[in-house]
């Protein structure tokens, strides 16, 4: 058998995170014939199938899955390598790879990360997005960004940007329908519902630590998309329900309204996941993140230490 090439081991890793070759291929820009015959020469070159195909989702095989822990393990070897020998001329060196939700990422993280690069001219940056989390681990990525509270208690993680969820809606639709006082009136109000990972989240939460409960909301339009619901919000079309820092230029702007303000809602702070000992280049990133999001967006609050 041929010496692996780097390449295959980060396009499987790539594959094995995107969870479909559909979405790896929206990743990386190509086709998803490309993708699929990319795979299939590895596949021939190893004489081993590493994943089951299926129209929804991909799962790895037994080899697949040994390929791809080998791969990040061998993949960080190298990024620890080259950060070794970086700390020695105090350059930060080696590869970074992020992922973050669609939104958050192309606001905030891609410009943070780009003025971060440029300062570090010998590091590779590597930023996924895609409109659903991750899990660090087995995965390749040196950090991933998401919002609210860990699904595991075992995970390591940095506060980036401390966040709550609140309830908006523009003047005209206050002026035309009035604004609920209460939760309970919030049945009578139109409320656009956006939907996630195939699911609508037609319950907003309200109340924080034991006293948070789901209020069940109504509308005419739902959408799987965060700023198109923010939009039609902007045009009059009902309430909704976005993080503050999605929000707060509106709301400072007096193009949209906080609605029930006195309500509290749960913290969903952005935190960065990562493994328990992250090198010197990840956590320079994630101290140029802070600052740079302390910066940028003020109004959502710096995090909690």
């Amino acid at each position: 058998m041929d010496l692996p090439e780097l390449d295959d081991l980060r396009f499987f890793t790539g594959i094995a995170a995107a969870g479909t070759l559909t979405e790896a291929a929206r990743v990386w820009g190509v086709s998803v014939s490309a993708v699929s015959k990319r795979l299939a020469r590895l596949e021939r070159r190893l004489g081993a199938r590493l994943v089951n195909r299926s129209t929804r989702r991909l799962t790895l095989t037994d080899e697949g899955r040994r390929y791809a822990e080998g791969a990040v393990d061998v993949l960080g070897r190298i990024d620890d390598l080259e950060d070794d020998i970086g700390r020695r001329s105090a350059r930060l060196h080696g590869r970074i790879a992020v992922h973050a939700t669609m939104g958050f990422g192309r606001s905030h993280l891609a410009p943070l990360l780009g003025s971060f690069g440029a300062a570090h001219p010998d590091l590779r940056i590597d930023l996924e997005l895609s409109h659903l989390p991750v899990h660090v681990g087995g995965t390749g990525y040196d950090f991933a960004v998401r919002a609210g509270p860990l699904p595991d208690s075992r995970m390591h993680a940095r506060p980036l940007l401390r966040n709550r969820r609140v309830v908006c809606a523009a003047p005209s639709y206050v002026a035309r329908r009035g604004e609920p006082r209460t939760l309970g009136e919030l049945a009578e109000h139109d409320c656009i519902v956006i939907r996630e990972n195939d699911t609508a989240y037609a319950h907003w939460r309200f109340g924080t630590g034991a006293d948070v409960a789901g209020v069940r909301v109504t509308g005419s339009t739902t959408c799987n998309d965060g700023e198109v619901a923010t939009a039609w919000c902007l045009a009059g079309r009902g309430l909704v329900m976005r993080s503050l820092w999605q929000v707060a230029p509106l709301l400072e702007a007096g193009e949209l309204v906080q609605v029930l303000p006195g309500i509290p809602t749960p913290p969903a702070d952005l935190v960065a996941v990562h493994d328990a000992s992250p090198p010197r280049r990840v956590v320079a990133a994630l101290d140029h993140l802070v600052a740079g999001l302390a910066e940028r967006l003020p109004a959502a609050g710096s995090p909690r230490p």
